[in-house]
């Protein structure tokens, strides 16, 4: 994720130090934004090194094109899709996997895109604009229960149930096509506001999340991600939410763990399960003069491991 004028790329050195980079070594950057992580790993490399770079916004893939490396290949595909994105490249034995997940400052500073309701803007919400329904699209056609349900799971939101019949209302009288007006319509159904947040937020990451399917694609790449790693690779992971959080904890851990195997069951030690990854130190979130540098920072949180 980046942030600011200038695009910065969060926990930058962090991620770097945690993928403990081989100069000959073949890397995966699952999420390329504005390449911030991208080019500091190709910094890192010797001439027999190599990294390809994943990303599904057309936008994205547009910028990586200044990068002219033949050691780097950039490809525009979702990051659910890392297996067939290494077949299509030819590489395995990948040395490390970085993600850097959630929408970046670029798509969120860009009011056509449809992600921020400090812009009346189309209600786009798209991360790939190439592919797939619009917020917009879904509104006019999900159930109550359907809105329902991923207002409150995606946006933790406790009026979830008055916005979607809201939603539903008034879309009979006239269609919601824009981020001004399902904004408005938010603000007028939600009855208590958290002091400094708009009531809209919580609604508008639920719907870009489900339109996007962000929690399914990432817990789709992560079994991916350690399949593709050889012993030794580093796993290395950097959530914005405490969704996204709570899937990269889980998976780490359970993939830590030798034995999640009720204790009943009659077996050998040899026949347990065996651990396929080791922690690598403790959650790392950004600096104070991070944040201070770039305030969307402060919801960070980087996650490592090294596959067994």
């Amino acid at each position: 994720m980046t942030g600011g004028a200038a695009h910065l790329t969060v926990l930058l050195k962090e991620a770097i130090d945690a993928l403990a980079i081989r100069a000959e070594g073949v890397y995966l950057d699952a999420t390329f934004g504005r390449g911030g992580h991208s080019r500091r790993i190709l910094a890192c490399l010797n001439e027999k090194g190599r990294l390809v770079a994943v990303d599904r916004d057309p936008m994205a893939i547009s910028f990586g094109r200044a990068i002219n490396d033949p050691r780097f290949h950039l490809v525009h595909r979702a990051f659910g899709e890392l297996a067939d994105v290494a077949g299509d490249a030819g590489i395995k034995d990948i040395d490390g996997v970085l993600f850097d997940i959630g929408v970046s400052s670029p798509q969120f500073d860009d009011g056509e895109r449809g992600f921020s309701f400090r812009h009346d803007a189309p209600l786009d919400m798209r991360m790939d604009t190439t592919r797939g329904e619009t917020a917009a699209e879904w509104l006019a056609r999900a159930e109550i229960r359907e809105i329902t349900e991923v207002i409150r799971s995606y946006g933790e939101e406790r009026f979830a149930f008055q916005i979607a019949k809201k939603v539903v209302a008034t879309r009979l009288e006239q269609p919601i096509v824009t981020t001004g007006q399902f904004a408005a319509l938010v603000r007028a159904t939600v009855r208590t506001r958290e002091p400094g947040q708009d009531a809209a937020t919580r609604s508008f990451q639920a719907l870009r999340i489900h339109i996007n399917q962000e929690l399914s694609q990432l817990a789709l790449a992560l079994p991916q991600a350690l399949d593709l790693l050889r012993p030794g690779g580093r796993l290395v992971v950097i959530s914005f939410h405490s969704l996204e959080d709570r899937i990269v904890k889980n998976f780490m851990r359970t993939q830590s763990s030798a034995d999640t195997l009720p204790k009943s069951l009659p077996l050998r030690a040899d026949q347990l399960p065996k651990a396929r990854l080791r922690l690598v130190g403790k959650a790392a979130k950004p600096s104070a003069a991070e944040i201070a540098a770039n305030p969307r920072a402060r919801s960070a949180v980087m996650r490592a491991a090294e596959k067994l």
